[in-house]
């Protein structure tokens, strides 16, 4: 079963007050068994447009990480986010059909 995945793009106001939602949102990675692949480092934009910080989180399919999106625990830290930051999100479901050196 493929994997499922949160994928945002943040722009942060006030990192201070950012760190209140950073916390909380261990409630639901933990819950939820979420495991992060990129959490804000280096990036560069190279086509379109991006935010200043970029995370992708990793669930154990679409179903759970759609599920903790939606989640009470997950309701309560985006409220402390919401008005600190800009963000763009998608839940989506990972792949798991051919690859190129399958071809």
């Amino acid at each position: 079963m493929a994997k499922g995945y949160w994928i945002g793009m943040v722009d942060v106001d006030d990192p201070e007050a950012y760190k209140a939602y950073v916390a909380e949102t261990a409630n639901t990675y933990k819950k939820y068994g979420a495991r992060f692949v990129v959490r804000g480092g280096t990036a560069t934009t190279v086509e379109g447009k991006a935010r200043s910080r970029i995370v992708v989180v990793e669930f154990a399919n679409y179903e759970t990480a759609l599920a903790a999106r939606n989640s009470p625990e997950y309701a309560k830290a985006k409220a402390l986010r919401e008005n600190i930051s800009q963000a763009d999100v998608v839940v989506v479901e990972g792949y798991e059909g051919p690859q190129p050196d399958d071809v």
